[in-house]
């Protein structure tokens, strides 16, 4: 099967998704982070680099899912690449940090992957409000997250909650992670994992 994890920037989807696939014996397919020759300098000129990181992140999603579909084992999936273009993308052109032509010419390209490839069999997102995102996003330190306007973050907060809604592409599992410490009390963790085997279980009864 294919899982994925979404969520917004400090969410906790690559900590949960990194754990998920521990305690279920899953390969894990995460977003490339560290060695990103793009991110940094996003996040230092968002005019000058939104575009090229939106075509990497794309072209790396895409990539996974083939590795995804030959895989012989479940795979849980960091961000699908419908969000990364459908918020990530769409929110840096509303914001005017990529050009009109440089759009449409991104989701030309997106419309094709996406014609190729399944979306995953259950879609996990983690519902987050904006002060536990800032909190996390502190809490981790990455020094190129430390410019991130708050502006941003909400204005992809209200994007992942208006895409959830109209999300129709298989079956969702809605978890609001405000009140939820999965990292450091079993018990939260426990509850995810009930809740996520409530899911497999009606999904190899139908298959």
């Amino acid at each position: 099967m294919h899982i994925a994890v979404a969520g917004n920037i400090g969410s906790g989807k690559t900590t949960l998704t990194k754990m998920l696939a521990d305690y279920y014996g899953w390969k894990g397919a995460f977003e490339e982070v560290d060695n990103n020759p793009y991110l940094k300098d996003f996040y230092l000129d968002m005019h000058r680099w939104s575009f090229q990181l939106e075509v990497f992140f794309l072209n790396h999603r895409f990539h996974q899912l083939e590795g995804i579909k030959r895989a012989k084992q479940t795979v849980i999936q960091d961000r699908t690449i419908y969000e990364g273009t459908e918020i990530f993308a769409e929110n840096l052109f509303h914001s005017g940090f990529i050009s009109d032509r440089d759009f449409r010419n991104l989701m030309d390209l997106y419309q094709i992957m996406t014609q190729v490839v399944a979306p995953p069999d259950l879609l996990i997102y983690l519902r987050s409000d904006l002060a536990k995102l800032e909190q996390q996003i502190k809490v981790r330190g990455r020094d190129f997250e430390k410019t991130i306007d708050l502006k941003y973050i909400e204005n992809l907060n209200w994007r992942y909650e208006k895409w959830i809604r109209d999300y129709s592409r298989g079956r969702i599992l809605i978890l609001d992670v405000n009140e939820l410490d999965y990292v450091n009390n079993p018990a939260d963790f426990k509850f995810i994992v009930e809740q996520i085997d409530i899911d497999l279980d009606e999904i190899h009864q139908f298959a």
